[in-house]
């Protein structure tokens, strides 16, 4: 009988925590993020302007996280802004901004292969985020400059500048859209 209490309590405390628990929800990442990126970013070895938080993740968690992978990948504390990174994406693992940032993070680290690695990964959950997908190819494109392809380097500048005119062509369309 004092089995069956000490089961009950268990199983009534178990069913308060879930319901105390809140409900994971997808944020949504605007599809169509601000397409302009300054001409700079456009050269090879550029560096590709932030994109803005909100465009990133709606999740508080992983704004924090990110503000402070920059303030220590700003101090030069890469290991610890990947960490950072890393546990962002265990919040929204298919978030294509954090898998973006942390494909920057490893370029400047100066771990090529990895990098672009997670620019295709990221654009694989991109979706139709062109504004994403540029950024990506971008980083894929640096690192190739860097690992002595120029060719493939040639063909991931293209690739990003082709992204970046449909993100804008996207953004030109909505706005006409939304504006009648």
């Amino acid at each position: 009988m004092k089995n069956r209490f000490v089961w009950l309590f268990v199983s009534a405390w178990l069913l308060l925590l879930a319901g105390c628990a809140g409900v994971a929800t997808r944020p949504s990442i605007p599809a169509a993020a601000p397409a302009t990126v300054p001409h700079a970013a456009q050269q090879p070895g550029a560096a590709v302007a932030p994109a803005p938080r909100s465009a990133i993740s709606g999740n508080r968690a992983v704004i924090a996280l990110l503000d402070r992978a920059q303030t220590d990948s700003e101090a030069g504390q890469r290991e610890a802004a990947g960490a950072s990174l890393e546990r962002a994406l265990r919040i929204e693992p298919r978030n294509p901004w954090l898998w973006f940032e942390l494909a920057q993070l490893r370029l400047a680290q100066g771990q090529y292969a990895q990098a672009i690695t997670l620019a295709r990964k990221s654009n694989s959950f991109s979706g139709r985020q062109y504004r994403v997908q540029a950024e990506n190819w971008r980083v894929i494109a640096r690192a190739r400059v860097s690992q002595g392809d120029a060719a493939g380097a040639d063909q991931a500048f293209k690739r990003a500048t082709d992204l970046e005119q449909q993100a804008g062509a996207e953004a030109d369309h909505d706005a006409g859209f939304h504006g009648q």
